[in-house]
């Protein structure tokens, strides 16, 4: 039998210790939960672990990894209860009950904090999530009858013309 690690022991409850970092874990779930009450908890993890690495990477690379599309797929599945399509499915890239959602990041590394939207995509939700350079993450969703009306195909919208009225 292997020995026990007692540093990391919590306590021992319903016959199994408990950990200190399985406490932690559980307190992070309720602190997103409580933050975001669509929230689905089951890929906070990924989440977690894709930001992290993503950090961690530039810090030691001063370089970017490919993932910040995901980061922000994933933020807003998360925090909004969006049920993201399939990859590479054509239109939206999620929904959010009825409605279709289009989902844009800026990222940690952009000079300017504005994404293009190209208005002949199939969405009537608007998902702008923006990580910076502490890679903290925010959202700000907009429905698109909303948006300033122009023409032509492609739409520049900048962070700070967004509402950040709470969901």
């Amino acid at each position: 039998m292997g020995e026990i690690d007692w540093a990391d022991r919590a306590f021992y409850d319903d016959g199994e210790w408990v950990t200190w970092s399985e406490i932690d874990e559980q307190l992070r779930y309720k602190e997103w939960g409580a933050k975001y009450p669509n929230a689905n908890r089951s890929i906070i993890p990924y989440f977690e672990d894709l930001i992290s690495l993503a950090e961690s990477f530039h810090l030691e690379t001063g370089l970017h990894l490919s993932v910040y599309g995901d980061i922000g797929e994933l933020f807003g599945a998360i925090t909004y209860g969006i049920e993201l399509n399939k990859t590479y499915a054509q239109g939206s890239d999620g929904r959010l009950g009825n409605d279709h959602v289009e989902i844009k990041t800026i990222t940690p590394f952009k000079s300017k904090d504005v994404v293009v939207v190209d208005t002949t995509r199939h969405f009537s939700k608007l998902l702008v999530v923006k990580i910076n350079e502490e890679f903290q993450v925010a959202g700000r969703m907009i429905d698109r009858k909303l948006l300033p009306k122009r023409t032509g195909r492609f739409l520049r919208i900048r962070w700070d013309n967004l509402p950040s009225a709470p969901r």
